[in-house]
């Protein structure tokens, strides 16, 4: 039997578990910076809320979705199957979905603070 050279793809779920990760920093300075902008105003716990259950989503995304990337790509594949690449995207995907997860829930909490103060 003949088994034909198949080569290594990109794991679309890195891929877009990184993007996830990155959309999660991106709403997590949205969250800080309306929060902190509309607190002596007293509308900016209700933006950073909103924001933050976006940032928050996406933050989770971003770790659940690499850590399973992570899993396909170590997965080992007998020859005729497809074997997939990117797990440092994959690992990268994990770090920022945890960065935007903290900063996302350290922000949402300091403009609290802030407005109720």
């Amino acid at each position: 039997m003949v088994h034909l050279g198949v080569p290594p793809v990109m794991s679309g779920l890195a891929v877009g578990a990184l993007v996830a990760g990155i959309g999660s920093i991106l709403v997590s300075l949205l969250v800080a910076c309306f929060g902190l902008a509309g607190a002596q105003a007293g509308w900016g716990g209700w933006v950073a809320g909103a924001f933050a259950v976006l940032g928050g989503l996406l933050g989770l995304a971003g770790v659940v979705l690499g850590l399973i990337a992570r899993r396909q790509i170590l997965r080992t594949a007998e020859p005729p199957a497809i074997r997939f690449t990117g797990r440092g995207w994959a690992i990268s995907a994990v770090s920022c979905g945890a960065a935007g997860l903290g900063i996302t829930v350290l922000s949402f909490a300091s403009a609290l603070l802030l407005q109720l103060a």
